[in-house]
C-alpha cells in the first residue's frame, strides 16, 4: 500500500516551506506516523553527506531528522550547487555528474529527471506512512512550469495534493495566494487544496474576514495561520537570512559562563556554503557571531572563521580585494585565531591548483598554513569519525581539493600552527566536548577570561527548535484536515480561478 503525500509549495522564495515541511513531519513523527521529507530537486550550497556517502541539500537532513529518519538520497535526489550566477553542479541521486548552465538545464535535463524524481518519491511512500514534500520558489513560475519537476510538475505526476504557504510578514499575501492559484492551469489548479498562513502577528480574529473572503474567491479553506516566532530559520538553503553584518540567528542569548563573552567574526565570502557550521558556536552561552566583509570587522574579533564556499579562488580574490587577507596574516602574526573549514581551509594554505572549479591553474594561497591543495574531478563526500584536542569528532567532508599537508600539528585531517587551524570537516563544532575544548583554546589564544557553558547539547538545542515547529503545526494548523490531505488527496469539485496558464 502507497503512503499518503502532500507538496508544500510557496507564494515565493523563503515562505517558510523548509520549516512548515519539518514541522509538519515532526508532528506526524509525535503521532507515531512513519513519515519522511522530499524534495525532488533543490538548489542550495548547504548541504550534507549521508551514512552512505550521498550529497543531499542540508534543509532535507534537517527534516529528515524531524521525522526522525535517517537521510537518504530518496529525499532530494536532484541537488544544484551554483558555481555562477549562470551554471550549477548537477548532483543527482547523491553524486555530481556535471556543470550545467541554467539554460542548457531547463532546456532539456531537468524535464528528463522527472521520471528518476517520481521514481525516488514513490519508493519512499512504498515504505512510510506519509512523504511531506517541499517545493522550490512558487508554483506559479509559468516561465518554468514546462520543465517543472519539484512543484505542479511533481504534484500532477504523483497526484498530490498542494498547500501554499504565504509569508504575511512580507505583506501582499492574500493577493500572492489569489494570483499563485489563477496563474496554474486547470489540471494543476485541481491539485492546489489551500493555503497556510506563516509569519503572522497580532491577533488572528482581525485576518479573518481576509480568509473568509479569500475562500470566497477560490473556493479553497486556508489551513492554518502561523504565529512569527524568532530563531526558527534552522539549516536553510537559499542563503543567510541575515544582513552580513547582522547576528547569525535572532534567539534569547544567554549571558557568559565567565568574564567575558567572546567575539566570532565569519567572513562573508562568495559562494558561501555550509554557513551553518557556525551554529553550534551561536549556541554557546557569550559566544556572538557575527557575518562580515570589511576587513575592519576583524579587529576585534576574538576568532575569524572563513567558511566554506564553492568557489575557493574566487573567495582568495575577493579576500584580498577587500583587504580581509592582509587582516588574516596580520592576525596570525599576532597569534590571533584563525580557523578555516573546507574551502576557507584551502585558501589558507601556500597553493592552490585548480583545473577543477575555476580553472585557474596554480595560484598563490595566504600561507598561513604548511598545506598545497590539487582539485580533482572526483568529489571527496565521507563522513569522518577522529579524535581532535583529546575529545571524539564527527564531521562530513564534501569537496574537489585533495590538501597535501606538510608540517604544522595534526588537526583533524588538516593542521594547526600557532593560532591558525584549517580542515575540511564540516560539523565538526557540533560536537559538544570538541567545541568546549576549541573555544577554551581560542580565549586563551585572544586573551579573554570566556568559559564554556559545562551543559551546552548542540543536539539538545536543534530537537527543541524542531521541536517547537511541531508544536506550531500541533497549536496553529488544522491538523485534522491535512492529515484528510495526506491520506486522502486534494478535495473534490474545487473550482477554476480564472484566467489560468496558457
Amino acid at each position: 500500500m502507497t503512503g499518503g503525500g502532500l507538496l508544500v509549495a510557496g507564494t515565493t522564495s523563503d515562505a517558510g516551506k523548509s520549516v512548515v515541511t519539518a514541522g509538519i513531519c515532526r508532528w506526524l513523527a509525535r503521532q507515531g506516523v512513519k513519515v519522511a521529507p522530499f524534495k525532488g530537486q533543490n538548489m542550495s550550497l548547504n548541504s550534507f553527506v549521508t551514512r552512505e556517502g550521498a550529497e543531499i541539500g542540508r534543509a532535507q537532513a534537517m527534516q529528515a531528522q524531524a521525522a526522525r529518519a535517517e537521510p537518504s538520497a530518496l529525499m532530494n535526489p536532484v541537488l544544484l550547487k551554483p558555481g555562477s550566477d549562470r551554471s550549477s553542479q548537477v548532483v543527482l541521486m547523491g553524486k555530481p555528474v556535471g556543470e550545467l548552465s541554467a539554460r542548457g538545464y531547463h532546456g532539456g535535463r531537468q524535464a528528463a529527471l522527472l521520471d528518476t524524481v517520481v521514481g525516488c518519491l514513490e519508493e519512499l511512500r512504498a515504505t512510510h506512512d506519509a512523504v511531506i514534500c517541499e517545493g522550490a520558489g512558487s508554483p506559479a513560475e509559468i516561465n518554468l512550469r514546462r520543465t517543472d519537476i519539484v512543484n505542479m510538475g511533481l504534484a500532477r505526476a504523483a497526484r498530490l495534493p498542494v498547500l501554499v504557504v504565504g509569508d504575511i510578514d512580507r505583506g501582499g499575501v492574500f493577493a500572492s495566494f489569489f494570483g499563485t492559484t489563477a496563474l496554474l492551469a486547470p489540471e494543476d489548479q485541481e491539485l492546489l487544496a489551500g493555503y497556510l498562513v506563516n509569519k503572522f502577528r497580532g491577533d488572528v480574529s482581525l485576518l479573518e474576514p481576509g480568509l473568509d473572503m479569500l475562500k470566497s474567491l477560490t473556493g479553497r479553506d486556508t489551513y492554518g495561520v502561523l504565529p512569527f516566532q524568532h530563531g526558527l530559520g534552522i539549516d536553510e538553503e537559499d542563503g543567510l537570512r541575515v544582513s552580513l553584518r547582522g547576528a547569525v540567528r535572532e534567539s534569547v542569548v544567554a549571558p557568559p559562563v565567565g568574564e567575558d563573552v567572546l567575539r566570532v567574526a565569519v567572513c562573508a565570502v562568495p559562494l558561501m556554503s555550509n554557513f551553518t557550521d557556525v551554529d553550534a558556536l551561536a549556541a554557546e552561552p557569550g559566544v556572538v557571531v557575527r557575518f562580515v566583509d570589511r576587513a575592519e570587522e576583524l579587529v576585534d574579533a576574538d576568532l575569524v572563521v572563513v567558511p566554506g564556499t564553492r568557489g575557493t579562488v574566487k573567495a582568495l580574490e575577493w579576500l584580498r580585494e577587500r583587504g580581509l587577507a592582509e587582516a588574516l596574516k596580520r592576525r596570525a602574526a599576532e597569534g590571533r585565531p584563525v580557523l578555516g573549514i573546507c574551502g576557507g581551509f584551502q585558501l589558507l594554505g601556500e597553493s592552490i591548483d585548480d583545473e577543477v572549479e575555476s580553472r585557474a591553474g596554480v595560484v598563490d594561497g595566504l600561507g598561513l598554513l604548511p598545506v598545497r591543495v590539487r582539485f580533482e574531478a572526483e568529489k571527496t563526500l565521507a563522513r569522518p569519525v577522529g579524535e581532535a584536542l583529546g575529545e571524539h569528532v564527527e564531521g562530513y567532508e564534501i569537496h574537489h581539493g585533495v590538501a597535501d599537508v606538510r608540517g604544522g600539528e595534526a588537526f583533524l585531517d588538516g593542521c594547526r600552527v600557532g593560532s591558525v587551524w584549517g580542515t575540511h570537516w564540516h560539523g565538526s563544532l557540533e560536537a559538544d566536548g570538541f567545541r568546549r575544548a576549541f573555544l577554551r583554546e581560542v580565549a586563551a589564544g585572544a586573551g579573554r577570561r570566556f568559559v564554556p557553558a559545562a551543559d551546552t547539547s548542540f543536539e539538545a538545542l536543534r530537537e527543541e527548535q524542531l521541536d517547537r515547529l511541531g508544536d506550531l503545526i500541533e497549536r496553529h494548523a488544522d491538523t485534522d484536515a491535512l492529515w484528510r490531505l495526506i491520506e486522502g488527496g486534494a478535495p473534490g469539485g474545487l473550482p477554476f480561478v480564472p484566467p489560468g496558464a496558457p
